[in-house]
């Protein structure tokens, strides 16, 4: 028996869950017309058969038509929705896995545009800050009517097999009620009281109780501090939760402190990259000490070590791991056999999060079987025959097919021409906020070094050098160099700098800087930080809005920090050329709306136009190889191994992914490996 306290069972009312990690509600916006079709239910089972003790799905599962998804959840205020609940929480049974659900009713953070085109409502006629959608102001019949879709949701949830439900009570509709700076109501659910703020939730969960029964676990996830001026406070959030305890209306409380209704008080809530890790631990503790109800609660708790600390310490009942198992499903069960070091890091870079509101679909940055369990494995399995892999290149994409091929049993060998792994990852990572992005690298290095990879840095690789070792397959990883022309235009710009110059420390920013921002990515933000530390910096982007590739959670700790510094933002504005004036620089300045033109002086202008490929050994190699470097797409996408041979006579297979191909990012070099490698 163990004694690991994150190992220990917990006894929830009836329910016995087999250890003390879950994973807390979140909507990865898989579901098909709204129903959690097999894609949703492969990505629950992969964690709920590595030993997840509780999966709380959904985030949010909405009840009524007026709570139309902010983004695609799942809709629980229609019937179909029982099969498919059904055969989710039928297999993650199956693997001794507890299942539940968040309901909701988004209120005002949701809009009018989509669906049925119904107003939103809420207890205020102000918007949201995320969302801008103007509601309307509840009436007694709307309140009744979405009380009643919440009642019929719990019974639909039943139905489907679920243990339990949690109800949201964080920025959606249920606790817009409750705080006094979203409640504009007068009458029984008005603002006057705190009891008269509560009432709405508290007939819901007496509804659904009155229908479920007491075999069926109900509980919030509630806001019991929204540490803002004028909002609840702490004191009323303990009284909030006396309340549901006196009435016997909660089985569990799920803790979150602050506010979502901006980009910004969003990530206090989920914390980012940078931020202190578990920074509202303490509070949950606070909560599970002063009411004694069952207590979970998940924000920035990466890691086993927190986790364990969290339970052992008498913090938390249940410790949410979330983003960890979006990094790596099988995390409970590395712990049960002592492979902690094997766990493939959460790095805090939040893709995940951003990539519902950018891509439609929650990813992970550095796991691309995320998402895609029925597609592309976790695990890797051993190929029929060993063959000789050859990779240039030791970046992400560079590192993952090299760990992928050794996992498979091939003899792998890298090249990499600087004296380090990591490529542009490395480059990320010398800003102190963003640090962690370096576990990306490090969890691959010991991955291959555990499978015996062999290593060659500071080595240029040739054509000479690949051919030497007589491989069977050659992957091409070498990644981009900056573009350093401007759109559409031929020749390299002179006189300028690269965003990665500043990044990497070769240069130092100094007097008045111009960050010329092509590709609205990550690399032109951090550079334009990095320069304020030592510099007058405008950020100037030919766009509508900045940086349109950084997504609202990354793009916070970018204008909080730029902001603090002495920097300009300028949209819709293009660098045309520069030319020399003296010691300083002309830049040349126009605009994709009007002919205006006009000159602006500055000590230095630095570019950020993504990369162009490093492709020169690939097409040296090219017309040695058997495919003449061609994919089959359809193979590809099909999971099939690659077979075109147009020229029978070339002696190995040749591959380029990542940025060799063309400026992407990460997620896209480690996905074009894993897809690529895995059939190999």
């Amino acid at each position: 028996m163990t004694r690991d306290p994150l190992l220990q069972p917990y006894r929830l009312k009836h329910l016995t869950l087999r250890n003390r990690i879950m994973t807390t509600s979140h909507e990865p916006a898989y579901p098909e017309e709204g129903m959690p079709k097999d894609r949703y239910r492969a990505y629950h089972a992969e964690r709920a058969k590595a030993g997840v003790a509780l999966a709380m799905t959904a985030g949010s599962a909405c009840v009524s038509r007026d709570s139309p998804p902010a983004f695609n959840n799942v809709l629980a205020y229609k019937d179909e929705v029982v099969p498919w609940i059904k055969g989710m929480t039928d297999e993650l049974h199956d693997h001794g896995c507890a299942v539940m659900i968040q309901l909701t009713h988004l209120g005002r953070r949701t809009g009018w545009s989509k669906g049925n085109w119904l107003p939103s409502v809420a207890p205020t006629h102000h918007h949201e800050a995320a969302h801008r959608y103007n509601p309307k102001l509840l009436e007694d019949w709307d309140i009744a009517r979405i009380i009643k879709d919440y009642v019929d949701a719990a019974e639909r949830m039943k139905a489907g097999g679920m243990d339990g439900l949690e109800i949201e009570c964080y920025g959606h509709l249920a606790d817009q009620f409750w705080s006094p700076l979203t409640n504009e109501l007068e009458g029984p659910y008005g603002a006057q009281t705190l009891e008269s703020r509560t009432r709405f939730v508290r007939e819901v969960l007496a509804g659904m109780r009155a229908k479920v029964g007491d075999d069926f676990l109900l509980g919030v996830r509630f806001t019991a501090d929204e540490a803002t001026p004028g909002g609840l406070t702490d004191d009323e959030g303990l009284q909030i939760a006396q309340m549901l305890k006196a009435e016997g209306l909660v089985d569990f409380l799920n803790v979150i402190r602050g506010r979502i209704h901006s980009d910004a008080d969003l990530s206090k809530v989920i914390p980012l990259q940078g931020s202190p890790t578990a920074p509202h631990l303490d509070f949950a503790g606070r909560i599970k000490a002063e009411i004694g109800l069952p207590t979970f609660h998940a924000a920035r708790i990466p890691d086993v070590a927190t986790a364990r600390h969290a339970v052992a310490a008498g913090h938390l009942d249940m410790v949410g791991m979330t983003r960890a198992h979006m990094a790596d499903p099988h995390l409970v069960q590395k712990i049960i056999e002592g492979r902690e070091d094997d766990i493939r890091p959460c790095v805090g870079a939040t893709y995940c999060l951003d990539r519902i509101y950018q891509g439609g679909e929650a990813l992970c940055i550095h796991n691309a079987a995320t998402g895609r369990e029925l597609t592309m494995p976790h695990v890797i399995q051993a190929a029929h025959t060993p063959r000789k892999v050859v990779v240039v290149g030791a970046g992400p994409g560079g590192l993952e097919a090299a760990r992928v091929a050794a996992m498979r049993g091939h003899d792998v060998t890298v090249f990499e021409a600087a004296d380090q792994p990591g490529g542009q990852v490395r480059l990320t990572a010398q800003s102190p906020r963003r640090r962690e992005m370096i576990g990306i690298i490090d969890w691959r290095m010991a991955q291959c070094a555990a499978h015996d990879v062999q290593f060659h840095f500071n080595t240029w690789a040739e054509a000479a050098d690949v051919t030497a070792l007589d491989p069977d397959l050659v992957i091409v990883a070498t990644g981009g160099l900056p573009q350093m022309r401007l759109y559409e235009q031929m020749e390299d710009l002179p006189h300028v700098i690269s965003a990665w110059d500043i990044l990497s420390g070769d240069v130092t920013a100094s007097g008045d800087v111009l960050v010329f921002d092509e590709s609205g990515d990550h690399a032109g933000l951090q550079a334009a930080e990095m320069a304020a530390d030592t510099a007058h910096v405008e950020v100037m982007t030919p766009d509508r809005t900045f940086a349109p590739e950084v997504m609202g959670l990354n793009l916070v700790p970018y204008v909080a920090r730029l902001q603090d510094k002495d920097v300009r933002m300028t949209v819709a504005q293009r660098l045309m050329g520069v030319r020399k004036d003296g010691n300083r620089l002309l830049a040349d300045i126009g605009s994709d709306y009007s002919d205006k033109r006009n000159d602006k002086t500055f000590d230095q202008i630095v570019v950020n136009y993504g990369t162009l490929p490093n492709a020169d050994l690939y097409f040296d190699l090219k017309p040695l190889s058997r495919n003449l470097g061609e994919v089959d797409h359809d193979a590809l996408i099909d999971g099939r191994a690659q077979a075109l041979s147009p020229n029978p006579d070339g002696s190995f297979q040749l591959f380029r992914i990542g940025d060799a191909v063309a400026a992407r990012n990460t997620h896209a070099a480690i996905y074009d490996a894993l897809r690529l490698i895995k059939d190999l």
